[in-house]
């Protein structure tokens, strides 16, 4: 039996604070080519997840919030935001499911969130044609620093608005 404990959570969160990109994966599937990836995915503020789709081949995308406080964005083509949640487990939103070839993308609100997440396997890379185009590359600090700060912005309209 696997088990997803405090102890767990910690360790990979630990992990993820002394990573250069403030998250790191604890995988639950033994090998990369199973036909479901189950992972922990421990995030800090500040960690860039540059939006993206999962689309040839096509993968379903569950993510469950153990702790702490993460947005999710659904993005049309032209990079504008039509769905945005804030998943909180302390205020009883505890996770989404996004739809195969949709774009999508997180925002960490607070140190030590942790998700769970489940997609089709086995895993296969980001290719070019499901990063974001209209999105920064994650090496131009200086555009994602800009676009972090947009995203926040929006998060905080959908505080304003009691969502």
């Amino acid at each position: 039996m696997k088990t997803i404990n405090k102890q767990l959570l910690d360790a990979t969160t630990e992990r993820a604070k002394q990573s250069p990109r403030l998250r790191m994966n604890y995988n639950f599937h033994e090998q990369l080519d199973d036909p479901i990836n189950r992972l922990l995915n421990a995030m800090e503020p500040g960690t860039y997840l540059r939006p993206h789709r999962h689309s040839n081949p096509d993968k379903e995308e569950i993510f469950l919030l153990l702790r702490g406080k993460v947005a999710v964005f659904i993005f049309d083509n032209d990079g504008n935001i039509t769905e945005k949640l804030i998943l909180n487990p302390k205020e009883g939103t505890y996770g989404a499911e996004i739809k195969a070839g949709t774009w999508h993308g997180l925002l960490v609100l607070e140190s030590g969130s942790v998700i769970y997440e489940i997609k089709q396997g086995p895993f296969a890379p980001l290719t070019p044609d499901n990063l974001a185009p209209w999105s920064p590359v994650a090496e131009d600090t200086e555009s994602v620093g800009s676009y972090m700060i947009w995203l926040e912005e929006q998060v905080n309209s959908l505080s304003e608005q009691g969502q």
